[in-house]
């Protein structure tokens, strides 16, 4: 197989076994450089993902951008058939990725040990929802009870209501995140010991444990240190952050709203100044970050007072002029408009099969982060169910395609909806 040098991750390849969202986000991201990432999904079902948020057709939006840039293989890890062709493309890959609960993969022989015996120098990346170890490493779980847990729940919402949860599976992501740099912390160390002609990593170093709860805790910011250095609990606070004053999103006309950040001292005298409030600016019980967050309600009072008779776009050229930071809250059509997204290929817009038909000019977020001059191009978004089954399994394997209507043989999907057309 041919890599594009170009790709920082070319030449990688990864088994990927997870489902739903953080394993398949560590090899999304593993795959958005340039590492040729195989995902393993059930025989007619799939990952489960291809069903979430399904408007129409038989593949989610979701799954396509959740999957972009790699190979569908169709096998069956409960039969031995299925768990030898693991175990066989093991040692034809760098990385196993994985996030079922602890144990599974254990039970069905395909443990770390003996995948190990097939390359003694696999990287394996296992996110779950407390980790391999501990009293709760068997209890199953999902990234909304990490985010209960991990302390994120407990600060979203509105003071007084019960918590609530952000809009998206964010302690799947951050897990995804942290299991794909572990795997690229482990693949430069496993390099430098080869340059330096030692031993390969042994198992431990070249296993990345992720749990869901500890990799929300990691974003906690100084939560833990409040308490302990000062007594201070966390609260829920809406859309504020607790200590900081005045930021806050305020609501303009015609019900849109803008956040304003203007919470440093120098920000602050700008804001006020810009408002009509000199007043404010000139009081010295509001001369520091402390004293305005004891004020909070009425600094808040005061700036929506400008706002509400004001656009949203009025707010942001006057803000924007004398340097104090603020944004309008965006939708999805905002952001696929947005000059800044566009300039630097955050909205790239490409064709999609819903499994039924194609359909054009979608858009779909770019890559992150950003390397080289100019952005990374989507390559293809998340594959049809088995798409690439004979592909990988005779490149990888020497074995003789699946005859056509054979059990576990994928159905028509893209192919067959755009020769549809």
């Amino acid at each position: 197989m041919e890599h594009d040098q170009s790709q920082p991750l070319a030449g990688i390849r990864v088994l990927e076994l997870g489902n739903f969202i953080a394993a398949p986000t560590a090899g999304r991201l593993l795959a958005d450089f340039g590492a040729e990432v195989i995902k393993v999904e059930r025989p007619e079902v799939g990952d489960e993902l291809r069903n979430w948020r399904l408007y129409e057709g038989t593949t989610s939006m979701l799954f396509r951008t959740i999957n972009r840039n790699k190979k569908s293989i169709t096998v069956d890890l409960r039969t031995e058939e299925g768990q030898e062709t693991i175990a066989e493309l093991a040692g034809q890959v760098d990385v196993v990725l994985e996030n079922f609960r602890p144990g599974t993969l254990e039970k069905w022989n395909l443990g770390p040990e003996r995948l190990s015996e097939r390359n003694p120098e696999l990287i394996f990346a296992r996110i779950s929802a407390f980790g391999q170890t501990g009293p709760r490493s068997r209890t199953p779980g999902f990234g909304a009870i990490a985010e209960a847990l991990g302390g994120l729940r407990e600060l979203t919402g509105e003071p007084g209501r019960a918590p609530v949860r952000v809009g998206i599976s964010i302690g799947d992501t951050i897990a995804g995140l942290y299991a794909a740099y572990g795997v690229v912390m482990a693949l430069y160390q496993a390099r430098v010991r080869a340059q330096a002609a030692e031993q390969p990593l042994p198992l431990a170093d070249r296993t990345i444990d992720v749990a869901l709860n500890e990799s929300v805790l990691s974003v906690m910011e100084s939560l833990l240190p409040d308490l302990g250095a000062y007594g201070v609990s966390r609260e829920r606070l809406g859309g504020r952050t607790q200590g900081i004053a005045p930021s806050n999103a305020y609501l303009c006309e015609g019900e849109r709203s803008v956040v304003i950040a203007g919470n440093g001292d120098g920000i602050y005298q700008r804001l006020m100044a810009a408002i009509g409030r000199p007043d404010l600016a000139a009081r010295e019980d509001l001369s520091s970050n402390a004293l305005r967050w004891a004020a909070r309600e009425e600094l808040d009072a005061a700036i929506t007072e400008w706002t509400s008779h004001r656009t949203v776009e009025d707010v942001v050229a006057v803000l924007d002029a004398v340097g104090v930071p603020c944004g309008p809250i965006y939708t999805a059509e905002d952001i696929c408009a947005d000059e800044q997204y566009l300039e630097r290929g955050m909205v790239q817009r490409l064709p999609v099969s819903t499994g039924e038909k194609v359909i054009d000019d979608v858009a779909f977020p770019g890559v992150v982060p950003q390397i080289g001059a100019q952005p990374r191009r989507i390559r293809n978004l998340g594959p049809d169910l088995g798409e690439h089954t004979d592909e990988v399994l005779a490149g990888l394997l020497g074995r003789r395609p699946t005859p056509p209507g054979a059990p576990g043989q994928p159905k028509p999907g893209r192919a067959a909806a755009e020769a549809a057309r």
